[in-house]
């Protein structure tokens, strides 16, 4: 606390000496109060200081833990303008297509500051978006040292898969559940994808884009190895036990080896500065 008083007292002081760099509407980052959309854009903002700083944010930004004890402003089309304006920010930082057009047209006509970022699907557009919300909050440096802990842990992926090679490459897919009705496999240019790939898994989505609705047909021709689910996913079927519900699963290699795996959504489909522990975690878990 005395550091910081200090820091409070010299604070002035240093701006005239200096010249503080602010933003480009003339607003010092380190006093913003933030709103933030989209888990990817929150957990970086958060590992680049300004943790404290947010105000308000919406129910995919579970990481750091403490961000669910905020404010919720709701999640995509379900988010409003008032529900914004309502907690007096000074920044609003999104993923892209996250709020509506409305509503971004509602929030500009107030002049608040708005910025959007792509959400990463690999890891190279990880170390992009550390590199731009870095520049953006004028934190250059503590984005620098993001990416070189990036870095590390990519190069320890690399070392244990190294390590630990495989003859065949297990098949992996990757299937999202909202309910026994609602079951979604994953293809390519999907964060499943670009994940299992990253842990030595061979992706069993191939031949398609995006999601489609898994059939009996589709999930018996890939076949594959492992299931694997969020867990939020899992959650909604009822649970490792309940998989041989949907249908087809029953005749995979992945049920009758029993071999369903189930991680927390941010952390495997953010792709943020924990992907490559994430890819560690599954590489792991597609080995034993």
């Amino acid at each position: 606390m005395i550091r910081n008083l200090l820091l409070g007292l010299l604070m002035p002081l240093l701006l005239v000496a200096c010249g503080q760099s602010t933003s480009s509407e003339g607003m010092a980052r380190d006093e913003a109060k933030i709103i933030t959309a989209g888990g990817t854009v929150s957990e970086i903002v958060a590992a680049l200081g300004f943790k404290e700083q947010i105000i308000a944010t919406d129910i995919t930004s579970t990481y750091p833990a403490d961000l669910q004890q905020l404010p919720s402003i709701g999640y995509r089309n379900q988010i409003k303008a008032e529900g914004i304006l309502a907690w007096g920010p000074d920044l609003v930082l999104a993923e892209e297509g996250y709020l509506t057009a409305d509503v971004v047209e509602q929030l500009e006509a107030t002049g608040m500051v708005l910025r959007f970022f792509k959400k990463p699907q690999q890891i190279s557009e990880t170390y992009n978006l550390i590199k731009e919300l870095g520049k953006f909050l004028e934190v250059e440096e503590k984005a620098a040292m993001l990416t070189a802990k990036l870095r590390a842990d990519e190069a320890v992926l690399a070392v244990y898969l190294e390590a630990n090679p495989t003859e065949v490459r297990p098949r992996v897919a990757f299937v999202m559940a909202r309910g026994l009705e609602t079951v979604f496999l994953a293809g390519e240019e999907t964060f499943a994808a670009s994940v299992i790939e990253m842990a030595g898994g061979e992706f069993a989505g191939k031949g398609f884009k995006d999601f489609i609705p898994l059939t009996p047909e589709a999930i018996v021709s890939i076949n594959p190895d492992y299931l694997l689910f969020f867990e939020s996913g899992l959650s909604t079927i009822g649970g490792k036990d309940a998989v041989s519900q949907i249908r087809g699963i029953d005749q995979t290699t992945a049920f009758q080896k029993q071999q369903v795996l189930a991680f927390d959504g941010h952390y495997l489909s953010g792709f943020g500065p924990r992907i490559a522990v994430a890819a560690l975690d599954l590489a792991k878990a597609i080995r034993d």
